[in-house]
């Protein structure tokens, strides 16, 4: 009886743990979907926060180099104007007298005691701007306008001619008094681009702005006189920007006489934007004349990934306000096979490419 007795409780003790694996309940299910669920509802809560702050900070698609399309991410732009105002020459009066090298001034001039050649005012010249725009397919929707203007040519052909073989329009500034300054204006007008006046100009720093400049303690006749001997050394022109100028283009009485220089011959004027202080749009603005606007700098660095940034935000600005002005230089080593790139992609897209004077004139 105990040996039958015994098989019972053992059996017993051996089916408790059993009784442990039981089936999940009803509760214990709906536990599980609540905690997945509320996995899932903080999951696209950070989805959406990672979404809205890239979409505040804004992408671009760039064509890298090796063909594959990278995406860049572009800042906000804090310090350009929230539009470009242009002057719009209807002809051209600049004259295109030529000076030998003793008569271009390589300091600023002392006492008032110098004198220059008056500009022409009564030879009417056509625009230089003779390039075809680059627009795109008429089966592609417009996306707005690209100007790209090139600073600083004058000083070396070599690194021109890369920037002159491009199927582009471009604006290229041409700075005097340079061993090839009258050279690259021609070279620049041969290719059917456009040639402005890469003005001189007195920086805060001190920097040596070269041979040419305006200087803050220059008298109106010595402005006037160094401005008709510069556009007479690479003219014919249909517009000037400022070459450093941080100090002078602070100086309302200075930037008075250039834009009144600028109006009297019938050329525009386009505000590098060396300093933010600037006071070029706001004297233009009370002498009732437009102007335009440089937005971005293509090459503060030179490496090509900096390059491809602002660049990038350049054309992020033109799906904000239709148009854009960038300014790249012509010693940048790098920058001519980037605009080839980047400049095609655009086209394709619906981009279209002008001079700085086209864009003057389609306003």
């Amino acid at each position: 009886m105990k040996k039958t007795d015994s098989k019972p409780k053992g059996s017993s003790k051996s089916r408790k743990p059993s009784k442990r694996r039981r089936k999940p309940s009803t509760s214990d299910i709906m536990k599980a979907f609540l905690l997945a669920g509320i996995i899932i509802i903080i999951s696209l809560v950070v989805s959406l926060l990672v979404i809205r702050i890239n979409s505040s900070i804004g992408t671009e698609n760039i064509i890298a180099e090796g063909g594959e399309t990278r995406q860049i991410e572009t800042e906000p732009i804090e310090t350009e104007p929230s539009q470009i105002t242009v002057v719009d020459p209807d002809t051209n009066r600049l004259g295109s007298q030529q000076l030998d090298s003793s008569q271009i001034d390589t300091q600023p001039p002392v006492n008032g005691t110098q004198t220059s050649p008056p500009v022409n005012t009564n030879t009417i010249l056509p625009p230089t701007s003779t390039t075809a725009l680059v627009t795109p397919q008429s089966t592609v929707q417009s996306q707005g306008t690209v100007v790209i203007v090139l600073d600083d040519a004058g000083n070396n052909l070599n690194e021109l001619e890369p920037f002159l073989r491009l199927p582009f329009p471009f604006t290229i500034a041409v700075l005097p008094g340079l061993p090839y300054s009258a050279e690259a204006a021609r070279r620049i007008r041969a290719a059917r681009k456009e040639v402005i006046l890469h003005q001189p100009m007195e920086a805060v720093g001190g920097q040596n702005p070269g041979p040419g400049a305006i200087y803050s303690d220059m008298s109106e006749a010595e402005i006037r006189a160094v401005l008709s001997r510069n556009i007479a050394e690479v003219g014919p022109v249909t517009g000037m920007n400022n070459h450093q100028g941080s100090k002078i283009t602070t100086d309302r009485e200075i930037m008075k006489i250039v834009l009144d220089f600028c109006n009297e011959n019938n050329i525009y004027y386009l505000d590098s934007r060396t300093t933010a202080e600037t006071v070029v749009p706001d004297v233009a603005r009370e002498l009732g004349r437009t102007i335009a606007e440089r937005n971005v700098f293509i090459d503060n660095e030179q490496d090509k990934d900096s390059m491809l940034y602002y660049f990038s935000t350049g054309i992020t600005r033109v799906q904000r306000y239709g148009s854009v002005i960038m300014i790249g230089h012509v010693w940048s080593p790098q920058l001519a096979s980037l605009l080839d790139e980047q400049l095609s992609m655009l086209i394709n897209q619906g981009y279209t490419i002008m001079t700085a004077l086209d864009i003057i004139k389609a306003r």
